[in-house]
C-alpha cells in the first residue's frame, strides 16, 4: 500500500479533504507518477478507516482538478497530459516560418506529436468585436479559420483566426491547407511583413461546448489568449482567439527590462 499517512480526526478539514491532500502530495512528490493506478476505494477505506462515500468524495475532488482520471472497470489513474511550453519571444520568429513551421509546431517541438482537426475555413461578415480589433469598417468581411489542436491525439487548444477579406480572398489563407509556415508565412509573401504582436491572456471556466471539444474533466479551467498581428505599417492584419486547456500549457514570457 502506498505510504499516505492518516486522517487527523481532530483537524478542522473534513476527512475527504485530508485524503485528497494526501493523494495530491503523493502525485506532486512523484510517489504516484503519471499513468499510475491509485489505490482502490476498498484499499483507501481500510487505510484511512473511513466510509466509502468519504473516499469517493476525495477522488471526485481530484478528478475535478484534472489530477486523476477514471477508466471503467480498471480503476482510477494519475492523469498524464503533455505540457506545451509557450515561449512568447520565440514562437513567432520568422525563422520558424522560413523553415515551414507554423507557431503551434514551433512551440510543440520536443514535447510530443502535434496535429490539427475540426478545420473550418470560410468568409463571413466580421462581428463588431473582430471588426474593432482589426480596425475594419462596418460590414467588412473576413476570412475565418477555425480548428482544434491536439498533442499526442489529446485536444489541447481551440483556435479561431480572422484575416481581412481584402487581404486573404483568393489566397492560400482562404484554403483549408494554408501551406508551410501557416497563415503568417502567407501574409508575409503577400507583402505584409510582420513586425509586432499583441496578446491578452485571461482565465475562466470553459463553456459546455469547449469542455466537450477539449475533453476536459469537470472543474478544469481554460486559458484564453487573444493575439493581434501587425505588419510594418502598423496595420492589424490578423486576429486569433484561442481557448487552451490550462493543464496543458505554461505561458512563458521574456522581455527586456528597459
Amino acid at each position: 500500500m502506498l505510504e499516505l499517512g492518516q486522517v487527523d480526526k481532530s483537524a478542522d478539514a473534513p476527512a475527504f479533504k485530508q485524503i485528497a491532500q494526501s493523494l495530491r502530495e503523493a502525485v506532486s512528490s512523484g510517489r504516484l507518477s503519471p499513468g499510475d493506478r491509485v489505490p482502490s476505494e476498498s484499499q483507501l477505506m481500510d487505510h484511512f478507516g473511513v466510509a466509502r462515500m468519504t473516499v469517493r468524495q476525495a477522488l471526485a475532488d481530484l478528478r475535478a482538478e484534472g489530477l486523476l482520471r477514471s477508466e471503467h472497470g480498471r480503476g482510477v489513474f494519475v492523469r498524464d497530459r503533455p505540457v506545451v511550453r509557450r515561449v512568447a519571444s520565440d514562437r513567432f520568429a520568422r525563422r520558424h516560418r522560413e523553415e515551414g513551421q507554423a507557431a503551434f509546431l514551433a512551440e510543440a517541438e520536443g514535447v510530443g506529436t502535434p496535429s490539427v482537426d475540426e478545420i473550418e475555413v470560410g468568409s463571413e461578415v466580421a462581428s463588431v468585436d473582430v471588426r474593432e480589433a482589426l480596425g475594419l469598417p462596418a460590414r467588412s468581411k473576413v476570412v475565418a479559420r477555425r480548428r482544434r489542436y491536439l498533442m499526442d491525439n489529446q485536444p489541447v487548444e481551440l483556435a479561431q483566426s480572422y484575416v481581412p477579406y481584402v487581404i486573404a480572398n483568393g489566397t492560400k489563407i482562404a484554403e483549408r491547407d494554408s501551406g508551410p509556415g501557416g497563415i503568417y508565412a502567407r501574409l508575409e509573401e503577400l507583402g505584409h511583413l510582420l513586425s509586432e504582436f499583441s496578446e491578452e491572456v485571461a482565465a475562466r471556466m470553459p463553456t459546455p461546448e469547449e469542455r466537450r471539444r477539449l475533453q476536459l474533466p469537470t472543474g478544469t479551467p481554460v486559458l484564453t489568449v487573444r493575439r493581434i498581428a501587425f505588419d510594418r505599417n502598423g496595420t492589424a492584419v490578423e486576429l486569433t482567439d484561442t481557448v487552451k486547456a490550462a493543464p496543458s500549457y505554461i505561458l512563458e514570457y521574456r522581455f527586456p527590462a528597459v
